[in-house]
C-alpha cells in the first residue's frame, strides 16, 4: 500500500523513505494492529526460523554501518561476541540522542516504535540475548510512554516474553530512563548507567562491551536506526539490501538538518545518493534570502566544520579528485577523507550571518557543561576553551588567546578514556584551523600591548 503523508510532510523526490516511512504518515499511528497490518512482525516470525548465525550473516552481507556515529558495521560487531561464551548475552538499544543536530531516533520512538521493537527482538535472536534494554534520554518522557505502551502490546501478542511464537526463544525488553547526560551517549558510560552507577566511561581494552559490557557479560550495543535497519534486511535480504547506496556504504540514512537553511527537518536518502549541494540547494529548498554558505558541520556538533570555500582532493592514484564542499557526496567514506565524518547524521548549515566566534563558544559551552570529569584534560581544558571562547565573544581576549585556545585543544584531543575527548576538541581544533584570521580579528589588540607591558615592567622590577 502507498503511504500518503500529512501536508506540508511529503517526501522529497530524492529520498527513499525505508526506516521513516511512517513517520508524518496520514492516518499512522503507533498501534499494534495498524503496525500488523502492513506486515509488521512478519520479519520476526521469519527470522525465529533461521539459525542465528544466518542473520547475522545476512547483517554482515548487507554492510549495515552503525547509524550512532562511529559508522562501525554492526554485524562484525555481533561477530565479536566469544565464542562458547557461557555468560548471559545482552543487547541494549542506545536512545540516548543527545548530539547537538541530531532528531532521528525520537521521530522514530514516537510514531513507529513496533518497528523498533522489532528489529531489537530479531537482533536478541541472533545474538543469543534474552534480555534487552531500551536506554532512552530522560528528555525523552512521551517517547519512553510510548515505548511502555508498545512492548505491551507486544507482549500480550506474543512478540515478547516466553517462548515467542512458539518458537523456544525468550525476550524481555525494558525502559531505562537515562539522567540527562550527553556522556551516556558513549556506550560503556551508558553500561555504567544502566547499572545504576555514575556514568564513567570505561577503558577500552579490556572493556570491549562484546567481551565485557553490561555486569561484566557479552553485551551489543546498537543505536535506534542501525536496530530498525535489521527487519528491512531481513525483509529483503542482505545481498539485495547491499544494493542500496554505494560500496561500504549501503542502505539509507537519516539526515537531520538544522541551521541556516529554509527548509530544516529530516531526509532519509540512500548513503551517497545525494551531494552537500543537492542536500542544501533542492531537499533543503537552499539557504535563507540574500545569504552565502559559510561552512557546514556534517555529523553533529562533534564532527570537524568544512569550510565553504574549501576544495577537498579525495581517492588515491588514479581515482584522486577535487571536490568542493557542494559535490561532496553525503556517504561515510568521503566525508572522512575531506576531513571530518558522517557521525550521527546532524547537518548544521552555517551561513554569512553568523560569527565564527560565537558558533564555536555555543559548541564550547554545551561541552564543558557536559563533560563527565573523569580525566583531567576534559575536565579541566572543556571549561578553559569555553572561558576563552567567552572573552573573545565579549572582545575581551587578546590575539595570543586563539593560540592558547589551540593548545588547549590539542592537549584533550587523544589524552581521554572515552571519545568525548575528541567530541569537545575536534570542534576548536578545525574552527581554528579554518577560520583563525577571523577568530582573530574578534580579539583586542590593545590587550596583547597591555600584557606584554605589564610582562616588562614586572620584568624589570624583577631585575632590580
Amino acid at each position: 500500500m502507498s503511504a500518503i503523508y500529512k501536508e506540508g510532510k511529503e517526501p522529497h523526490p530524492k529520498e527513499r523513505r525505508i526506516v521513516f516511512k511512517n513517520v508524518d504518515r496520514d492516518g499512522w499511528d503507533t498501534s499494534i494492529a495498524m503496525y500488523e497490518s502492513e506486515g509488521g512482525y512478519d520479519q520476526l516470525k521469519k527470522a525465529l526460523g533461521m539459525e542465528p548465525g544466518a542473520i547475522t550473516d545476512e547483517v554482515k552481507q548487507a554492510g549495515l554501518r552503525g547509524r550512532g556515529g562511529a559508522g562501525f558495521p554492526a554485524g562484525v560487531k555481533w561477530g565479536f561476541l566469544p565464542p562458547n561464551n557461557e555468560k548471559p548475552v545482552y543487547l541494549i538499544c542506545n536512545a540516548d540522542e543527545s548530539e547537538p543536530g541530531t532528531f532521528k531516533d525520537r521521530y522514530i520512538i514516537h510514531q513507529d516504535p513496533h518497528q523498533l521493537i522489532e528489529g531489537m527482538a530479531i537482533a536478541c535472536f541472533a545474538v543469543g540475548a534474552n534480555l534487552a534494554y531500551i536506554y532512552i534520554r530522560e528528555e525523552f518522557p512521551e517517547g519512553a510512554q510510548i515505548l511502555e505502551k508498545a512492548i505491551e502490546e507486544a507482549h500480550k501478542k506474543g512478540y515478547l516474553g516466553k517462548n515467542i511464537q512458539g518458537s523456544g526463544f525468550d525476550l524481555e525488553i525494558y525502559v531505562h530512563r537515562g539522567a540527562g547526560a550527553y556522556i551516556c551517549g558513549e556506550e560503556t558510560g551508558l553500561i555504567e548507567s544502566l547499572e545504576g552507577k555514575r556514568p564513567y566511561p570505561r577503558i577500552k581494552p579490556p572493556y570491549f562491551p562484546a567481551a565485557m559490557g553490561l555486569y561484566l557479560c557479552p553485551t551489543i550495543v546498537n543505536n535506534v536506526e542501525t536496530l530498525c535497519h535489521v527487519k528491512h534486511i531481513l525483509e529483503v535480504g542482505g545481498e539485495e539490501w547491499s544494493k542500496i547506496g554505494k560500496p561500504n556504504n549501503t542502505g539509507t540514512r537519516i539526515l537531520c538538518v538544522s541551521g541556516d537553511v529554509k527548509k530544516p527537518g529530516y531526509y532519509e536518502v540512500e548513503v551517497g545518493s545525494v551531494t552537500m549541494g543537492e542536500l542544501i540547494n533542492d531537499l533543503c529548498g537552499g539557504l535563507k534570502e540574500g545569504r552565502s554558505l559559510k561552512a557546514v558541520i556534517p555529523g553533529g556538533s562533534s564532527a570537524k566544520v568544512l569550510r565553504a570555500d574549501e576544495v577537498f582532493t579525495v581517492g588515491r592514484g588514479d581515482d584522486t579528485r577535487d571536490l568542493t564542499i557542494w559535490d561532496i557526496p553525503m556517504d561515510f567514506d568521503t566525508l572522512a577523507a575531506c576531513g571530518s565524518m558522517a557521525g550521527s547524521g546532524g547537518v548544521i548549515v552555517i551561513d554569512d550571518s553568523r560569527s565564527i566566534s560565537w558558533v564555536l563558544n555555543n559548541i564550547n559551552n554545551f561541552y564543558a557543561h557536559e563533560s563527565c570529569g573523569q580525566c583531567t584534560p576534559c575536565r579541566e581544558g572543556s571549561l578553559w576553551m569555553k572561558k576563552i571562547t567567552d572573552r573573545v565573544v565579549a572582545g575581551k581576549a587578546s590575539p595570543s588567546d586563539i593560540d592558547t585556545l589551540d593548545s588547549v585543544a590539542r592537549n584533550i584531543d587523544g589524552r581521554t578514556i572515552c571519545a568525548f575527548g575528541e567530541a569537545c576538541s575536534w570542534p576548536t581544533e578545525s574552527f581554528i584551523d579554518k577560520f583563525r584570521d577571523e577568530l582573530v580579528s574578534d580579539t583586542n589588540p590593545e590587550l596583547e600591548e597591555k600584557l606584554l607591558n605589564a610582562e616588562s615592567i614586572t620584568a624589570a622590577a624583577n631585575l632590580g
